[in-house]
């Protein structure tokens, strides 16, 4: 994958990315170009002779965004508000497939597939970008819950113009404190739960977060913009709004919110899980995890190029439990 100063990583190809990830190496640029012919006009060649986009250019980001859904994942029509979060879509698509390994693991092997298997997306967002990707790969069913109804308002929109109702559904989290209470539904079951929690405690760590990308991008740092309304954000080339990228307490407090609720759905969700972005936040987790009784942890390791992440999921339910649930449920995976 290229990256945004246009360094020597350019030149390899990066093997880190889950191996059934479509974005192993680089970029073809030429065939995005021709799934996405708007995407011509932010394509240029860097300074390694590589063909690349500027990614501290916001439209450029989308823009490229919009051609690797559509090339790869049969996306016709995808946009997102001004501001909205941009996700770099191939991380966004490993925590995916690391979940299917997940599942694999206790049915032999065999990654289950199609409708049978059924995803709670924690902060679906606008860009909806883990049920386009996660249906597209494995045909899994997916309800997206936000918390903010303009985001869900645009994803409706996304999923409506793709023709995908029948397998993405959208809830609004009418609770902000709250994430799962008032979202499943008595005897509703989910086979796994994901979440990509807000990363700061506050608009000013958001603001010195930007301040600090765009410095690695080799552009002049850009001065956050006045909080004069709540949605106020600062800029940033993958955008995002506040519920997206910060929260009282930051990714550590929000999980712990995740890991207490858990507890209360603990028969109706074969995996809980969420990605931690801070290293130095694992303890607190697993502390909280002790806290609820939680029967399985695991912590699973993603490295994308120089960044590494990692995802942590738990399940209360024990090896006969998972045994049945897949007997009762998976119809198609057996």
């Amino acid at each position: 994958m290229l990256n945004a100063a246009g360094s020597k990583d350019d030149l390899v190809k990066k093997p880190a990315l889950h191996p059934r990830n479509r974005h192993n190496g680089l970029y073809d640029f030429e065939l995005l170009v021709q799934a996405s012919p708007p995407l011509k006009r932010f394509v240029g060649v860097n300074a390694y002779g590589n063909a690349s986009i500027d990614f501290a250019d916001a439209q450029a980001v989308k823009a490229l965004n919009r051609a690797l859904l559509q090339m790869h994942y049969a996306i016709s029509e995808w946009d997102i508000p001004a501001h909205y979060l941009c996700p770099p879509i191939p991380g966004r698509a490993d925590y995916l497939h690391y979940l299917a390994d997940l599942l694999g693991e206790g049915n032999g092997g065999r990654i289950p597939q199609g409708s049978d298997i059924r995803v709670l997306d924690i902060g679906v967002g606008a860009n909806i970008i883990y049920p386009l990707i996660g249906r597209h790969e494995y045909g899994w069913q997916f309800v997206g819950v936000d918390i903010d109804p303009l985001a869900l308002a645009n994803a409706q929109g996304i999923v409506e113009k793709n023709a995908l109702s029948a397998s993405i559904s959208l809830r609004l989290q009418k609770e902000p404190t709250s994430i799962f209470r008032g979202i499943i539904q008595r005897d509703e079951r989910f086979d796994i739960t994901m979440c990509n929690p807000p990363f700061h405690a506050s608009l000013e760590d958001a603001s010195a977060g930007t301040r600090r990308k765009l410095q690695g991008l080799n552009r002049k740092p850009i001065k956050p913009a006045k909080a004069v309304v709540q949605r106020a954000a600062p800029v940033l080339n993958f955008g995002g709004q506040s519920a997206e990228l910060y929260c009282t307490g930051g990714e550590a407090a929000f999980i712990a919110r995740t890991v207490m609720e858990s507890r209360q759905f603990a028969t109706q969700c074969l995996w809980f899980t969420t990605l931690v972005s801070k290293a130095a936040n694992l303890p607190g987790i697993y502390r909280e995890l002790k806290k609820v009784s939680a029967l399985q942890v695991r912590t699973i390791d993603m490295a994308q190029g120089q960044k590494k992440s990692r995802f942590v999921a738990w399940s209360f339910l024990d090896a006969a439990q998972h045994t049945a649930w897949r007997a009762t449920y998976w119809q198609h995976n057996r």
